[in-house]
């Protein structure tokens, strides 16, 4: 067992069977200052409290591997429910596109964008897109994050499309952090197909894909996929299993929302572009509004009306985005700093959407998130003299002592 003493403050405290923060929620931190917390031998956390009532007795020998805290932090890991990791080379060609003034659909419009990864994606060997998308959960992990959704998309064909997939799944196996995987086959339209054809394709891809992916996912966007279309995706994903988790509303109010609540979707991802309507669809129902502050920054366009979703009793989670094209980072504490400059989140607020409902934007709420007993180990342990307002207030200083991914000291 490994036991951290002389935690300064113990952050993101929350009962069993709590699965997100909604409203009033979101403001609640769950805080337990001067604390211990003891990690089990299969991972999990057994058990924490005040020190004054630590199980360890400083001048007796103990089995346990004892790390001294010094004051630090100690506060869940990040758990980033949307990502496009899986990607070959890069689109900084795009970036001086957009530099010179061109928008994102412009781009797409003249053949790049989604198209263009898709290109280098398919000149690119399976192992080779394996050893790219490894080295980016490895940079993801070493800043924090332990749990992490990836996303098909790139492939646009079938053959492609899986390979994609095969590659989530080989490193699900392989990295320590927690691999959620969604079948994106409708991100865009694929080289040679209408759009009509295309949905068909995807509809027939989806027995293979529900070999590998947990959750079927459509880009339901003004130039991409309509209403009609998502709809017709994800009543073929529920046959297979897959549970849908929806890009709506970054370019225009699209309708992605209320078919993602229609079908019982797990999120409803970017909301740059959200009415009250939106709002109102979302009420009382089992979907996570999911920001992606990382793409407004990058593209220059709306950032989300988390604060008014907050207001009207709703969740939110934030997520990184990363992908080549309109966020090329995965830094979820930079993700956190831009809920709180950009999107006037409260430190606590932040926490609580890159943590907890991130972890239940990707369905893995019950096993990380917060500091409950039972959950994984999946912790972020901060140099000494920190508080949880300075982490995204110096969001450019280093902070992390340690992370502790499913128990175990990385």
């Amino acid at each position: 067992m490994t036991t951290i003493i002389n935690i300064g403050e113990l952050l993101g405290i929350v009962p069993e069977g709590v699965e997100r923060k909604q409203g009033a929620e979101m403001s609640e931190l769950g805080v337990l200052t001067d604390a211990w917390l003891r990690i089990a031998d299969n991972g999990t956390i057994l058990s924490f409290g005040p020190m004054s009532e630590c199980p360890l007795d400083p001048g007796v020998p103990t089995a346990d591997t004892v790390i001294d805290a010094e004051g630090g932090l100690l506060m869940p890991a990040f758990c980033d429910s949307h990502t496009h990791i899986v990607y070959a080379g890069s689109r900084e060609g795009e970036f001086l596109d957009k530099i010179n003034g061109l928008s994102y659909e412009q781009i797409a419009a003249r053949g790049g964008g989604i198209l263009n990864s898709s290109d280098l994606l398919h000149r690119t060997s399976e192992d080779e897109l394996y050893a790219q998308a490894l080295s980016r959960v490895n940079e993801m992990m070493a800043k924090g994050s332990a749990a992490i959704e990836i996303k098909s998309g790139y492939g646009l064909n079938p053959e492609d499309e899986l390979k994609m997939l095969r590659v989530i799944h080989r490193i699900k196996q392989n990295v320590p952090a927690l691999i959620r995987s969604t079948f994106l086959g409708a991100h865009a339209v694929g080289r040679g197909y209408t759009r009509q054809s295309y949905v068909q394709e995807v509809i027939d891809m989806m027995p293979q894909a529900a070999e590998y992916a947990d959750f079927v996912d459509v880009f339901c966007d003004e130039g991409f996929f309509s209403p009609a279309d998502t709809d017709r995706i994800l009543e073929q994903g529920a046959r297979y299993g897959l549970r849908p988790k929806i890009h709506a509303n970054e370019l225009a109010v699209s309708g992605g929302v209320q078919v993602g609540v229609k079908h019982s979707a797990l999120s409803v991802d970017h909301l740059e572009r959200t009415g009250d309507e939106e709002i109102e669809a979302l009420k009382g129902s089992a979907t996570m509004p999911t920001m992606l502050p990382g793409s407004s920054f990058f593209l220059g366009i709306p950032f989300a009306r988390a604060k008014e979703f907050i207001s009207a009793g709703l969740g939110v989670a934030l997520a990184s985005d990363y992908n080549p094209g309109s966020s090329p980072m995965g830094d979820m504490r930079f993700v956190m700093a831009l809920g709180c400059i950009k999107m006037r989140l409260t430190p606590t607020q932040a926490l609580n959407a890159v943590t907890l409902n991130g972890a239940y934007a990707m369905g893995a709420n019950k096993e990380t998130g917060s500091i409950t007993v039972g959950k994984r180990a999946d912790l972020i342990l901060s140099e000494p003299g920190w508080t949880l307002t300075r982490i995204p207030y110096t969001f450019q200083t280093p902070f992390i002592r340690s992370v502790f991914i499913d128990g175990v000291r990385q």
